[in-house]
């Protein structure tokens, strides 16, 4: 497997070696954007050439989908049909769809890759590129030209069934991580959609919800990560299902026209979910170009044409942003299908075991219980879910991989005295040297779940945890679950969705083989009240595992379907809903550390079997102008005695802020390697946006003189040094 992923780093040798010390800032890519081979405006001209040959009736079945995954192509414009296919955990394998055939685009076999949430986890942006660029890949070997994702809504709630799909609650790790993921997909030539834009944090009825969210908040928290991806050079961007302030954002001019196109410069395709509109005339108006899946809204807009209330320009409009972004990316130039990358699967299945090892977190190691011994001959146990099937999310994003090892095939081959148990007596509990109860969530898209495992599986980690004191809870979820009433065990790993190979990561961690090094990229709360959205739901809510005691593996997705947790743009009407974002921008752990709400676990936290120290920290000055920047210095060791990788975090607060400001905010960070007593010395840098917000008023980014306070730890609230700033 090293062999292997030392192979694909020098593969993409324009890219940085993956442990590399460099520092992921917020003024750019630490990889150059990508750059189309077809400039805009040649691209556009040869677009408007074609447009001006077709039909009405060819340009209206090129705005709306085909064959549910598809753009329609038409060969004698030298236009492919195109396919589009989703990410989240890989390239989702569709063989059919909705009785349509998608044989000849289904590939063999896809990589499993951890959820992206897992690669948030690692605080690595080049990561990020190495796991866009292996996800391409696999694009390529099936023809598909357009990837659904990076997902890239902020988690800011921890019962949203997509949180899996997204990149955690900052907005600045977000976006260093979305960056490179565009940027490795589409140095591929495959297209990257930024989704769901905007305000999709929630899933329980997303076709119902409006979500009700202040200008501020939006620049602040939940655009940054669009628009770090945009100006990475992603080419597509899809809309989300839920209304923004009233308007559906599928259709909404201000959504798409002002906020997108014109406040974040965004030029090229812009699409639709699958069934998320209802207003034809409101469509082609808003700035959209594509209707996925099939254009269901725009049975009238012929005769909207024949009134003159549709303008056919507009329609033009649409088709030339389509065929100039195909352009761009090279899909009318080339084959789009290319199986010379299906021997590259090996690197692939070690990206994806890499992410494992770097994102999976160890949240509690009481007593030093870990690292258990590599072939130690303890008696261990284990118990619970998903031990002997592997876990992922559900829905769109759903990637099953191949050749996947279970966490009993993985810990089988490290522990030979290790057996399962599905109900073991409190006798076989006592007498085990190690019990480790495996407990996870089945999250799904379309449907929010509780923050609360299932009851059956809260009663399995007291009871084993009474019994016996040696115990380790494997936690297996898509987000955060409550732990608090069992906190107190030995030892918790958090593995996420881990796929084809991660229970490899997860025996290498317990053995020592591998030192942990995931940080959270979200906080984990002690009870959902706490949480900043405590509320959103309306009145008699229930939730898709409410109907079948606890989703997991065997329901049948027929059965999920079937089930109305969800619903269409038609019936909304009666079911719409409002989510307010009173929070503002204290989303996260601004929210906890602005109410001074304890969490259980804290935004950044995860523990080593070593540890680190950061020393001398120093700033190149102590005053600046309100536009300048400020290099920041220190001095990391690893005091422990194991090689080992922390995060270097450097939180921004300002002292006296005239508008409500969280305490402190993520500005920089820095993953890092050392081996036992190493030392690095580590420089990162802050410009002025560091210090910057939104200011409604003056409708742009706002600077204040006064005083500033720079953070830096191992957590959001871990802080080792406090260093004062004064922009003047």
């Amino acid at each position: 497997m090293a062999a292997y992923f030392t192979l694909l780093v020098l593969v993409y040798a324009n890219m940085n070696p993956l442990h590399a010390q460099k520092s992921a800032n917020n003024t750019a890519p630490t990889t150059p954007a990508w750059k189309s081979p077809v400039d805009k405006e040649t691209a556009g001209r040869r677009a408007d050439a074609i447009v001006a040959q077709m039909t009405t009736d060819e340009k209206l079945d090129l705005i709306k989908g085909h064959r549910g995954f598809f753009i329609k192509g038409f060969s004698k414009y030298g236009i492919p049909d195109v396919y589009l296919s989703d990410a989240s955990q890989g390239v989702n394998i569709r063989k059919d769809w909705l009785g349509e055939s998608l044989e000849d685009y289904a590939l063999p076999k896809s990589v499993a890759f951890p959820n992206t949430l897992c690669l948030a986890a690692t605080w690595n942006p080049d990561l990020a590129h190495l796991y866009g660029a292996s996800i391409a890949e696999e694009c390529r070997a099936g023809g598909v030209g357009i990837l659904l994702g990076p997902g890239m809504n902020i988690y800011r709630h921890s019962q949203c069934g997509r949180n899996f799909e997204y990149l955690g609650e900052d907005p600045f790790l977000a976006a260093r991580m979305v960056e490179r993921y565009v940027i490795g997909v589409q140095q591929l030539g495959v297209i990257s959609t930024l989704k769901h834009f905007v305000a999709n944090n929630t899933d329980y009825l997303r076709r119902a919800s409006n979500s009700i969210i202040e200008e501020r908040a939006l620049h602040e928290i939940y655009l940054p990560a669009f628009k770090s991806g945009i100006d990475a050079g992603a080419m597509a961007v899809m809309t989300a299902y839920n209304q923004i302030n009233g308007e559906w954002a599928g259709q909404s001019a201000s959504v798409i026209n002002q906020l997108l196109r014109e406040t974040l410069g965004f030029e090229h395709l812009v699409m639709t979910d699958w069934w998320s509109v209802n207003d034809c005339r409101a469509v082609v108006h808003s700035g959209q170009d594509l209707e996925m899946p099939a254009g269901d809204s725009m049975h009238a807009l012929k005769e909207h044409l024949e009134k003159g209330t549709v303008r056919i320009k507009s329609i033009d409009r649409m088709c030339t942003s389509i065929i100039r972004t195909l352009i761009m990316i090279g899909l009318l130039d080339r084959p789009q299908k290319d199986t010379s990358y299906l021997q590259n699967y090996g690197q692939h299945e070690a990206v994806a075991l890499e992410t494992a090892r770097q994102g999976i977190v160890l949240l509690r190691n009481r007593g030093a219980l870990l690292p258990l011994k590599d072939g130690s001959e303890k008696n261990i146990l284990i118990t619970g879910l998903y031990v002997r099937e592997n876990i992922y999310g559900g829905g769109s994003g759903e990637v099953k991989g191949y050749d996947s090892l279970t966490i009993m095939d993985a810990l089988g081959k490290t522990y030979p005295n290790i057996r399962y148990a599905k109900a073991p007596t409190d006798r076989e509990i006592k007498e085990a040297d190690l019990v480790i109860v495996s407990v996870g969530t089945f999250d799904y898209e379309g449907s929010d779940r509780h923050f609360s495992i299932s009851p059956e599986q809260e009663a399995t980690v007291q009871r084993i945890s009474g019994l016996n004191k040696n115990n380790l809870v494997i936690v297996n979820s898509g987000s955060g679950i409550r732990m608090t009433d069992w906190a107190n065990v030995s030892a918790i790993l958090y593995n996420w969705y881990p796929g084809q190979l991660g229970n490899l990561a997860l025996s290498e961690i317990l053995s020592g083989k591998t030192n942990p090094s995931g940080r959270l990229p979200m906080t984990i709360e002690k009870e959902f009240s706490d949480s900043p959205a405590y509320g959103y739901l309306p009145k008699g809510a229930r939730f898709m595992c409410d109907r079948k005691n606890w989703l997991d593996l065997s329901t049948p997705h027929s059965e999920l379907n079937r089930w109305e947790d969800d619903c269409s743009i038609e019936d909304a009407t009666g079911k719409l809903y409002v989510v307010d974002y009173k929070e503002g921008v204290l989303v996260g752990y601004r929210w906890y550390e602005s109410k001074e709400i304890e969490p259980l676990f804290p935004f950044g936290f995860g523990l080593s079997y070593t540890h680190f120290k950061i020393t001398d920290a120093k700033l190149s000055a102590t005053s600046i102008p309100v536009d300048g920047s400020v290099s920041l210095s220190i001095e990391l060791t690893n005091t422990g005695n194991v090689e080992g990788a922390t995060v270097v975090q450097v939180y921004v607060g300002e002292k006296q802020p005239t508008l409500i400001r969280p305490p402190k905010e993520l500005k920089a960070f820095e993953r890092i390697s050392l081996s036992p007593g190493e030392s690095k010395h580590v420089k990162l840098e802050l410009d002025k946006s560091a210090f910057a917000h939104w200011c409604p008023q003056k409708k742009a980014w706002t600077v204040n003189p006064g005083a500033f306070e720079i953070l830096i730890g191992q957590s959001s609230r871990d802080i080792e040094h406090r260093l004062a700033l004064s922009l003047k």
